[in-house]
């Protein structure tokens, strides 16, 4: 099994730019943990300190309770697969996923047997004497994996190892590294700008922001009870109500906004005159057709977009703003003129309502 990382107070500066700040969680041995953001945030200065290429400016990291300052790459117990993936072109299948342990003194025997061994555990079996240049995208990430594996790491740490991958081949892989690391049962740490792949893969995410964790929670929590601004606009789609707290109701507030009032749940850390935000995501959202909802706004239909599994129905509301409704494909024909008015609704506790702050533009 793989091992508990631990980062306490974790902070990395480089000059006067601060790209971590104060990170502090523990990552559960065995678990396939993702960090999620933006380019820049600061989670691949996070992979580097785990992974001992630099140490952090303050706080301290450690991997099975042993503290890792000063201890080089080579002396941890990670492997790391960089996104361009690294294997040698003149080398064979087989001695690319047996490479690091020639330097463990293994003889070429023992070596080829591991690299078997391997190959089976990655469904490649048979592959071993190929040349790399003749394997397809999908099979060099997993020759990738398997040569990070033969040194028998603790925790595997992976880089957007899929992002040059196409979307097909990216949906299979993250099945194939899901089920890879739940053989396996070492720690993966993957680092990731598609919320696609971490809210799949992982037992739990970090979503973070300019250096700073926003949360840290199981897929379900992060997409449905977002903590902040940033992490609701940033994982999936979600139309937004700005404004002003008027009423709270036990755990429903009530939030005047330019297209109308809005009721949605919040945390308890919100007072009536505090300047919030409600997020309802759109395939929550229902065109009202004479039903009732706790939540109705009239707009305008600007465009629709046909998805195949469902339409996006582009709307403008008062205030000018800007709304998605997403509407079922059930078969029947739908035809919404530019211009016409409609309303849709939402129930109170399909809305988020959260403080005011920083919310994501990519």
């Amino acid at each position: 099994m793989g091992m508990d990382i631990e980062l306490d107070g974790v902070t990395m500066r480089f000059g006067d730019f601060t790209a971590v700040r104060d990170a502090t969680l523990t990552i559960k041995a065995g678990e396939f943990f993702s960090f999620l953001g933006p380019s820049g945030c600061g989670k691949t200065t996070i992979l580097r300190m785990i992974s001992g290429f630099i140490d952090p400016t303050e706080g301290v990291i450690r991997i099975g309770g042993q503290d890792m300052r000063g201890i080089g790459p080579n002396k941890r117990p990670t492997a790391l697969i960089f996104q361009n993936l690294a294997l040698f072109p003149l080398m064979k299948v087989w001695e690319n996923i047996a490479f690091g342990l020639r330097f463990r003194g293994f003889s070429a025997v023992e070596r080829r047997r591991r690299a078997d061994e391997l190959l089976d555990l990655i469904a490649l079996q048979g592959h071993g004497d190929k040349m790399v240049s003749e394997l397809s995208g999908g099979q060099r990430q997993r020759v990738a994996i398997a040569r990070a594996l033969a040194v028998e790491p603790e925790v595997l740490l992976l880089d957007e190892p899929l992002s040059a991958l196409d979307l097909k081949l990216r949906q299979h892989m993250r099945a194939e590294l899901r089920a890879i690391q739940k053989r396996t049962g070492v720690t993966f740490i993957y680092i990731t700008h598609d919320q696609g792949e971490a809210l799949t893969m992982s037992d739990r995410v970090a979503v973070m922001s300019q250096g700073v964790i926003q949360q840290i929670a199981e897929s379900d929590e992060i997409y449905n009870f977002p903590a902040t601004p940033f992490v609701a606009t940033f994982v999936g789609e979600n139309n937004i109500f700005p404004g002003r707290i008027v009423d709270i109701e036990n755990d429903i507030a009530v939030i005047d906004t330019p297209a109308g009032r809005v009721r949605g749940r919040h945390r308890g850390n919100l007072a009536v005159g505090d300047e919030a935000i409600a997020f309802v995501r759109p395939e929550r959202c229902t065109l009202s057709n004479g039903v009732a909802f706790d939540n109705e706004i009239e707009s305008t239909v600007e465009r629709t977009d046909f998805e195949g599994s469902y339409i996006n129905l582009f709307l403008r509301g008062r205030g000018a703003r800007d709304f998605i409704v997403h509407i079922p494909n059930d078969g029947m024909e739908r035809t919404f003129e530019r211009g016409a008015s409609v309303k849709f609704g939402f129930p109170a506790h399909a809305a988020v309502v959260l403080p005011q702050g920083e919310v994501a533009h990519d």
